[in-house]
């Protein structure tokens, strides 16, 4: 196990301090417990959340579509993170320093490190995937299963490969300055830690920004275009304009969790001997550690079909099919009342009730967004 002598450097004032044996004597045991019922809730709820996520999507076929596939990913790398990650970080923190000894903090550093770049990747790709769809660089190519496995087979390989080399000895993972929470080392001054560290956060920080920034960019000029055709083009374009919605706010809360978490980790490679005060420099870790909470919360409240999934499997009331059901009845009353009989009349109440039977069936069956069951490609 590589070590690293910057896992014995001590606050200005301590000449002798070991993150692994107790923690550090100038900050108050309250600022540990504060930490670790933070970290309890987070974590629940992330485990909690992320759990129903892959559970719903397993229990009902019709969610298992490519871009679902995506989400779904996303929720295993938030899952993993918390069971991991989580968990560790409540029990340094009820003790106060890393007590679990250093191979717990190459663990919590490497799966941290791990499956946050998983998530941002993963992120990343629906992105990208959105910019397909919308804007048809590739002509009408339907986002297909094997594509959903190619990416998150890539996802997973790539962040693998950018986060494993602190564990066989270029450059580690090493406690932070709180000595709580494991973490890359950005603060020594060494070549061999700082080659990785540019490497590391071009790789998996820089270059998928600009994978999402260039995709939505590209988007957004796309839809400015068509603006003037807004009104013949709204009703069929609503279902992909709502995902990308989704997508757009699932990006945002994360890079809102983890950009201070980046520029804190920026700021700290380029001047090593800064001198931050241990809880102040703890901040934008715990705070990056919250996004593994927020993207079920997201997918459940802007995905109408995964959430009525969702009521099915938990046997509750429905209030958006009983909101969906509210215009083909009407329309089949009135069809009723001004057909005054006769084969016309027949036809039309035959018509109506049987898109009222589909609607019903496709609301029992949990049908996800029509574009991600299907990725229709409607034209610009």
């Amino acid at each position: 196990m590589p070590t690293n002598e910057s896992l014995l450097a001590t606050p200005e004032g301590f000449t002798e301090w070991n993150p692994f044996k107790g923690p550090l004597k100038n900050i108050e045991p309250w600022n540990f417990q504060l930490l670790a019922a933070l970290m309890v809730v987070v974590t629940s709820l992330s485990i909690a959340e992320n759990f129903i996520v892959i559970l719903v999507t397993v229990k009902f076929k019709q969610l298992r579509q490519p871009l679902n596939y995506i989400i779904v990913n996303l929720s295993v790398a938030d899952f993993l993170v918390s069971v991991i990650g989580g968990t560790i970080s409540i029990a340094t923190n009820s003790k106060g320093y890393f007590y679990l000894g250093s191979w717990a903090c190459v663990l919590e550093g490497f799966a941290v490190t791990f499956f946050g770049i998983v998530a941002l990747w993963s992120l990343s790709v629906l992105a990208f995937e959105r910019y397909i769809v919308i804007c048809r660089p590739l002509g009408n190519l339907r986002l297909q299963g094997k594509h959903s496995a190619s990416a998150i087979i890539f996802v997973w390989v790539f962040s693998f490969v950018w986060t494993i080399p602190p564990t066989m000895g270029w450059s580690s993972y090493t406690t932070s300055k709180i000595g709580t929470t494991c973490e890359p080392n950005w603060y020594s001054g060494e070549t061999r830690d700082h080659t990785y560290i540019i490497t590391f956060l071009t790789t998996c920080f820089i270059f998928p920004l600009l994978v999402i920034f260039v995709s939505y960019g590209k988007l957004m000029r796309k839809l400015r275009k068509v603006s003037d055709t807004q009104g013949r083009l709204g009703s069929t374009r609503k279902p992909e304009k709502e995902v990308t919605r989704m997508v757009v706010i699932m990006i945002l809360a994360f890079l809102i969790c983890w950009t201070p978490y980046a520029a804190f980790s920026i700021l700290v490679t380029a001047y090593p001997t800064i001198d931050l005060d241990p809880r102040l420099a703890a901040i934008p870790a715990f705070f990056a550690k919250t996004a593994s909470m927020y993207n079920p919360v997201i997918y459940v409240y802007m995905n109408k079909q995964f959430r009525r999934c969702l009521y099915q499997m938990f046997h509750l009331n429905d209030p958006d099919a009983k909101e969906s059901n509210i215009n083909p009845t009407s329309e089949r009353g009135v069809l009723t009342h001004n057909n005054n009989g006769g084969e016309m009349l027949a036809i039309a109440t035959h018509i109506t009730s049987s898109a009222v039977t589909n609607r019903e069936e496709e609301q029992s069956s949990c049908n996800s967004f029509a574009p991600v069951a299907e990725n229709k490609v409607y034209p610009m």
